[in-house]
């Protein structure tokens, strides 16, 4: 039961927390307006840079999926071998 009253404590405020206030919505273009805090964008080049860094972002959240998921080390010469097939 306490779980659960923190967890509703913790969604209720976390809208106040998470959505930027009046102050810092004025400043932000009109697509950030209600998410981030501080200033906005000085200009493109500020979006090539999150653009960046989403993809490599992406990029790395897709490897290590795959690799946590189907890691292929199912070779008879691989180093695991020697450990896991001592006599």
């Amino acid at each position: 039961m306490s779980r659960l009253l923190h967890l509703l404590a913790l969604l209720l405020l976390s809208r106040t927390v998470a959505f930027a206030c009046e102050v810092c919505s004025a400043q932000q273009p009109s697509i950030w307006q209600r998410f981030t805090h501080g200033g906005g964008p000085q200009g493109p080049f500020d979006y090539v840079i999150v653009l960046c860094a989403v993809a490599v972002v992406g990029v790395t959240l897709g490897y290590s999926l795959k690799y946590l998921l189907r890691p292929g080390e199912r070779g008879a010469d691989h180093i695991k071998r020697a450990i896991l097939e001592q006599e």
